[in-house]
């Protein structure tokens, strides 16, 4: 792809200057005599530096290529906290600042291209084409209409910027970057600015011819504005982009956008005018939420810088958000059902807002839309579609997707947005509670289609009835979840103690009680789920021997100090959130059994800090970083800590001495696992991997145990490995991990948003939800235990892999009955 941006610098002393602002010479496909291998590349770049608090950045070039010209460029989109309609739009502004301290004027031109292109083979796949849009409140731009080569959603580009006193604006609708495509070259492009400063004498059509196949083409637009000596002056640019349809498994979805710019693929110039005018507001938004931040005196200079780029990964990591209308679906997922466009008795106007209504197309598009949804409506309803339990008055905003990482693509991965939620419910924490909705409905999905597992080749199925998925899905997110097959995650620990936490703080921090009505049933299945796993009756779970929680090539067997830990945590959110919806019953038998397993717990204890697992194999003593998981959770829910605060601040002592300080000075940040004589837990690669998102819940556990300074030291490893200038070179791809020879794995990962839970700890006050609790009914008790046993019961795996289970038996004759 060519997105470049461009200077052109000319005085009334005959001095000149241009350069592409970028010191590389790109390699491009094609005679690069005639393509953007002819522009001049001066910039040597050892003047210029890079500044960002996501979603601001700062691009400053001081002195070049004109000694007596300083540029700084100012980048943002629209990502701002609470806001769900600017936010969703996909566009960035740029505004040069030039500050000229030259003795005579400079006149400058502003150049910024951009190619017809999404990367990959559709570049050069030819029926590409490029427009003029009109002028609007002095806002010029110019369209790029891409046809991918792949099948996928066709979408426009829009460059754009505004013409003001004394900036003159100019376009280049469309040049030739490569190949065999007719009209004027990139070389021809660059000269007629080169010389005359504007395109004011380019003869171009409005709307140029569609490439051939081969080539690639561009558009620039022109800026150019005369900056008196010693004066200042500003330019403003702005890209949008226009792709409303999302296609998968069959399904199309339109992105949130659309319900303010419509679907008909026509909004990129409307949007690039929009950021524009209203960029500044945008800027004086997220400066309002960033500056209490930057200002607070407690915090260590790299913390804030850190916490806002760290969000890089909510925009990087693959996202999708719709605006939650069920799918339209394809003809091709019909399957044998009959149907009739003329039994489609609803209008035009109920289906498709658009101002045509006398175009056939739309029309017939309306029809089918309404037809394919009446014959899913069914299928919609044995979905993971959260939208469905929205209570009266709640507002639809959508549904988000974002991919564990661009290494491993499952959408919104839950055992590692666990630790990343904390971004969202502080930031937007209606999209935290669309993402919970989305499980909550997982949890009641069953769906015994069979998918093999890469560990042993056997095959499971793919979700029952009572377990959290491991993720919403990839090629069919919410109707087909799990996409991750390499255990079977039915058996995982962690995943439904998960989901119980993360609604209970989701139900603390938003104080929704409609949300926290609708999911309870849920939560309570989940619970109930869990119960197969004590084996024992002593009310606490025990992992099966192998990686069964997100740690999934760490096996641990018998009691746990992670998964136990969670459970714990989970059974006294479960009582406290049972309490918020009236479940008197559910409150106390919850809290009993947090009890009761609260005393199996603190057997793992062995005066320092908690032992890995109880199996007495030779890793059980391994000092865990992420040991404190649970008790890290109900501090930050409010809840009693799970542990008592000794022992807590003995153990992350423990993992600060051994886990961060024994491991590069505490440079690298927490090793996961580390034996008591101070090496490092070499069990399995992940032991002896350093997690950045871990190490961040642990320094957010520090700050909830009153350890500050420690929590600062301990995070302040995953900066100086991933975002200082001596670190690994990781800014804005921070990976899941790295071990203790500085090898990362999975780039650009999800998990590292767990910053945010420092945040969380350090601005929410410590306020504990008192163990006030009168007197429980022992008949009650009993008898919410027995239907308790009973749910659990019907939710029970089969013992043998050989036996079915009774909704297995239920399905396959269903089945039979319908060939």
């Amino acid at each position: 792809m060519v997105f470049f941006l461009q200077v052109f610098v000319s005085r009334s002393n005959g001095e000149k200057y241009s350069t592409v602002l970028c010191p590389r010479n790109p390699e491009v496909k094609g005679n690069n005599a005639s393509g953007i291998g002819s522009w001049d590349w001066n910039l040597k770049g050892d003047k210029s530096t890079y500044h960002a608090l996501f979603p601001r950045a700062w691009s400053v070039y001081e002195g070049e290529p004109d000694p007596a010209l300083k540029i700084v460029c100012r980048q943002i989109s629209p990502i701002i906290p609470h806001n769900y309609k600017e936010s969703s739009f996909p566009v960035s502004v740029f505004t040069f600042t030039l500050y000229n301290s030259g003795s005579t004027a400079a006149d400058t031109t502003l150049l910024f291209t951009w190619a017809n292109s999404v990367g990959g083979l559709s570049e050069f796949s030819g029926q590409h084409f490029n427009s003029r849009a009109e002028v609007k409140d002095g806002v010029h731009s110019v369209l790029l209409h891409h046809k991918s080569a792949t099948g996928k959603s066709p979408l426009t580009f829009a460059i754009a910027a505004e013409q003001t006193d004394g900036v003159h604006v100019s376009e280049c609708p469309c040049f030739v970057i490569s190949g065999d495509s007719k009209g004027i070259s990139a070389k021809d492009m660059w000269n007629e600015i080169k010389q005359h400063g504007s395109f004011d004498g380019l003869n171009s059509a409005e709307t140029s011819l569609p490439s051939e196949q081969g080539s690639s083409i561009g558009a620039a637009i022109a800026a150019s504005v005369t900056v008196p000596s010693d004066g200042v002056r500003t330019v403003t640019f702005s890209l949008a982009w226009d792709c409303p349809e999302i296609i998968m498994g069959g399904k199309t979805y339109y992105r949130r956008y659309t319900k303010f710019y419509g679907t008909r693929g026509n909004a990129a110039a409307n949007i690039a005018h929009d950021a524009i005018l209203e960029h500044h507001n945008w800027e004086s938004q997220v400066e309002a939420w960033q500056r209490p931040i930057l200002e607070d005196k407690r915090l260590p200079e790299w913390y804030p810088v850190t916490l806002f780029n760290e969000l890089y990964y909510l925009n990087s990591g693959g996202t999708i958000w719709t605006d939650g209308s069920p799918p339209v679906h394809s003809l091709a997922s019909i399957g044998g059902r009959k149907f009739s466009l003329d039994k489609s008795s609803l209008g035009l106007k109920n289906i498709i807002d658009s101002p045509q209504q006398n175009d056939t197309a739309v029309d017939i598009l309306g029809r089918m839309t309404t037809i394919l949804e009446q014959i899913h409506t069914p299928m919609a309803s044995n979905s993971a579609f959260g939208p469905n339990l929205l209570q009266e008055g709640e507002e639809n905003i959508g549904q988000f997707l974002y991919l564990e990482g661009v290494e491993y693509h499952m959408w919104n991965t839950y055992d590692v947005h666990f630790y990343s939620s904390f971004s969202l419910v502080m930031l937007f924490p209606k999209l935290e509670l669309s993402i919970q909705r989305d499980f909550a409905a997982a949890v009641m999905m069953h769906d015994p289609s069979k998918m093999s597992l890469l560990c042993d080749g056997k095959s499971v199925q793919r979700k029952v009835l009572g377990a959290v998925p491991h993720d919403i899905g990839i090629h069919d997110p919410w109707f087909e979840v799990n996409a991750y097959n390499l255990y079977n995650t039915d058996r995982w620990k962690d995943l439904n103690p998960k989901f119980v936490l993360q609604v209970y703080r989701d139900v603390v921090a938003t104080g929704d009680k409609k949300f926290a009505e609708a999911v309870w049933p849920s939560v309570y299945v989940a619970m109930a789920y869990m119960e197969q796993f004590d084996r024992d009756g002593d009310g606490m779970i025990e992992n099966e021997g192998f990686p069964d929680q997100t740690y999934d090539t760490w096996s641990v067997s018998g009691v746990s100090a992670y998964s136990g830990g969670l459970w714990l945590a989970a059974l006294q959110a479960a009582s406290a959130m049972a309490g918020e919806v009236g479940d008197k019953g559910s409150e106390d038998y919850f809290w009993c059994k947090f009890q009761k397993a609260k005393a199996v717990y603190e057997k793992l204890w062995n005066g320092s800090y908690f032992n890995y697992d109880n199996s007495g194999q030779s890793a059980s003593s391994s000092i865990q970083a992420d040991q404190l998981a649970g008790q890290w959770y109900t501090r930050a829910c409010g809840l009693l800590p799970i542990v008592d605060e000794d022992k807590a601040q003995s153990a992350l002592e423990k993992v600060y001495t051994y886990n961060v300080l024994k491991v590069k000075d505490g440079k690298l940040g927490a090793v996961n696992g580390m034996l008591p004589d101070g090496k490092v837990d070499m069990t399995s690669m992940q032991s002896r991997e350093i997690w950045s998102g871990v190490t961040y819940a642990v320094a957010a556990t520090m700050i909830h145990e009153e350890m500050l300074d420690m929590a600062f030291n301990t995070a302040g490893g995953i900066y100086a490995a991933a975002w200082s200038e001596e670190g690994l070179g990781y800014s804005f791809q921070t990976p899941e991990a790295w071990n203790t020879n500085e090898e990362f794995r999975s780039l650009v990962y999800m998990r590292p948003l767990a910053i945010w839970a420092m945040q969380w700890a350090l601005s929410r006050p410590k306020v504990l939800k008192q163990e006030m609790r009168s007197e429980v009914d022992q008949v009650s008790l009993l008898r919410h235990e027995a239907g308790f046993a009973r749910v659990a019961q019907l939710l029970k795996l089969p013992k043998e892999e050989a036996s079915r289970s009774i909704l297995q038996v239920v399905y396959d004759y269903t089945c039979k009955r319908m060939k």
